[in-house]
């Protein structure tokens, strides 16, 4: 007859709980996810700066490429300082 021999005994920890730990680390707080500015909320700021350079210019027609590259410049200089 063969003597059985006790094998060690392994913890085992459910997975819900490492998930949670590992979500709870990696997400960030509220605060930092509403600083990140958008691809939304930069497109509709630059569009809206855009008008008001087109407007402010006197209406010019042929000029919308330059009135959103000055409006992008400028939002974004606002929104990722260097």
């Amino acid at each position: 007859m063969k003597t059985q021999t006790s094998k060690p005994t392994i913890e085992k920890k459910p997975h819900n709980q490492l998930a949670k730990k590992g979500v709870e680390a990696s997400a960030p707080s509220k605060s930092a996810r509403q600083a990140k500015p958008s691809f939304d909320d930069l497109h509709a700021h630059i569009t809206a700066r855009a008008y008001e350079l087109y407007v402010e210019r006197g209406y010019r027609t042929g000029c919308a490429l330059e009135d959103w590259v000055d409006a992008e410049r400028e939002i974004l200089s606002r929104e990722f300082p260097v």
